[in-house]
């Protein structure tokens, strides 16, 4: 009966952004658990061998091309995706840029093209896919945030204030959908190297200070997201909706190393 909780078997899955990073350990956590995928990236080019990849597993899978920041490349993905198995049951809605900067070096433009990708384009997406579920009453989103969708950095305000955003679209979207059988949930990582932040962890100080304040003491690896998301999109979850789970090692406890009293 477990088993059967977590057996995503039959199930055809979306995960937007795999050319590359976290959406490619996504996708194949849930090919692992039995899916068949839908990989998605503006140059579709890139993912044949990833996509080679879950096929290897037995699994089938599409290469699609996606820009999350054009309404017309949502649908046509959307569109070819279900024209290609007849339904789609899961959603991970993986997408996201970052453009790291103090604040009062963010332009116009760095501000639209980070929550352009990872707010609107992520609401327009989920829209687009669910349509589709409602005609099937049934469908589990997982829209992808991050510890900054809690906790405020410096150098983060516009991917901060999109993640707080996506986390904030998660319980509307919730809300809206429960009643065709839809969850919507948002998983969130914490501090994992990836593209977008790998500069940092050439310093090691900082790494050091990092792992200082996650009560695990050490950064997220890639594979500790398998279990979360296989979760979030499987028939364990079929009660839960509208959450941000955090899979951050702790830091979101806000924990610092307290001062020892000195010896009497």
């Amino acid at each position: 009966m477990t088993d059967k909780l977590f057996d995503l078997t039959g199930q055809v899955a979306i995960v937007t952004g795999t050319s590359r990073g976290l959406g490619q350990y996504f996708a194949m956590a849930l090919a692992k658990a039995g899916a068949d995928l839908v990989l998605t990236s503006r140059k579709r080019e890139t993912l044949a061998p990833f996509e080679a990849e879950i096929k290897a597993l037995g699994r089938r899978a599409v290469s699609l091309e996606l820009d999350v920041c054009n309404q017309e490349s949502i649908e046509k993905m959307v569109a070819e995706a279900e024209a290609a198995y007849g339904q789609l049951h899961i959603l991970v809605n993986n997408a996201g840029c970052n453009i790291r900067k103090p604040a009062l070096d963010v332009t116009w433009d760095d501000w639209n093209t980070i929550l352009d990708t990872n707010l609107r384009g992520s609401f327009f997406v989920a829209q687009a896919v669910a349509r589709r579920m409602i005609a099937k009453n049934y469908g589990r989103i997982v829209n992808i945030g991050s510890v900054t969708s809690v906790f405020g950095y410096a150098g983060l305000a516009p991917y901060g204030a999109s993640r707080g955003g996506v986390r904030q679209m998660t319980m509307s979207l919730a809300d809206d959908w429960g009643k065709h059988g839809i969850t919507v949930n948002c998983l969130a990582p914490g501090w994992f190297r990836t593209e977008q932040n790998k500069v940092l962890y050439e310093n090691q100080e900082w790494v050091e200070y990092l792992c200082d304040r996650i009560p695990v003491k050490r950064p997220g690896q890639p594979h500790d997201l398998d279990g979360a998301v296989v979760f979030l999109a499987s028939e364990a979850s079929r009660y839960i909706t509208g959450q941000t789970l955090l899979v951050d090692g702790g830091i979101s406890t806000g924990a610092t190393r307290a001062a020892v009293a000195p010896k009497k």
